[in-house]
């Protein structure tokens, strides 16, 4: 089984298309970021969250994300440590759901997969990429949260010129209608596709 790495920065619609890929073709499709949260309020990694960034890290047990990224988006020492307490259960989770699934190839789908060195992990990587004048449209419709927030984000995430050269595939999702024709010239290309070595 191949396992494709579909990333792009906030806002690009990264996780629209990785439901496309589903919806249309029943790839299976993996959230690392989703899962990352979940696993965050495990008692596993609670206990790290809390030394690392204090007893606000949780809200009655429950991961406070606001506060989470209010203190590790100012501060790229903090994310660094953050990362390397949950990049690797969430490594350890996607290995025993790789497992259980049965399909040509997989997507793991993860905002940071270049800046975390773990493309190097999929056979191949699919990059979504947008206008960051379309993507700060996208997160201020989607999250409650001002302009200067975003654009910190966006700033702790590699440029698409840096990506681009890495990735495999690249989408462009301004217009989703022609977004979804580039997935299924994707999707034949990858069930075509001899495994990477």
């Amino acid at each position: 089984m191949k396992i494709v790495g579909i990333t792009g920065g906030i806002g690009s619609g990264k996780s629209t298309i990785a439901r496309y890929f589903n919806e249309r073709y029943y790839v299976p499709v993996y959230y690392a970021d989703k899962e990352a949260k979940t696993l965050m309020n495990t008692d596993a990694l609670r206990g790290q969250i809390i030394n690392l960034l204090g007893d606000k890290a949780y809200i009655n047990n429950t991961l406070d994300r606001k506060y989470i990224a209010s203190k590790v988006f100012k501060d790229s020492k903090l994310l660094e440590q953050l990362n390397k307490i949950v990049h690797p259960a969430v490594g350890a989770h996607f290995e025993k759901w790789c497992d259980a699934q049965e399909a040509p190839y997989v997507l793991k789908e993860a905002a940071i997969l270049f800046e975390n060195g773990t493309q190097s992990l999929c056979d191949f990587v699919i990059l979504v990429t947008a206008p960051e004048d379309i993507r700060i449209q996208r997160i201020l419709e989607r999250d409650q949260t001002s302009i200067e927030e975003i654009k910190n984000r966006i700033d702790k995430q590699w440029d698409d010129f840096k990506k681009i050269p890495l990735a495999d595939f690249v989408i462009e999702n301004i217009d989703l209608e022609i977004s979804k024709k580039r997935v299924s010239e994707i999707h034949l290309q990858l069930l075509a596709a001899p495994i990477n070595t």
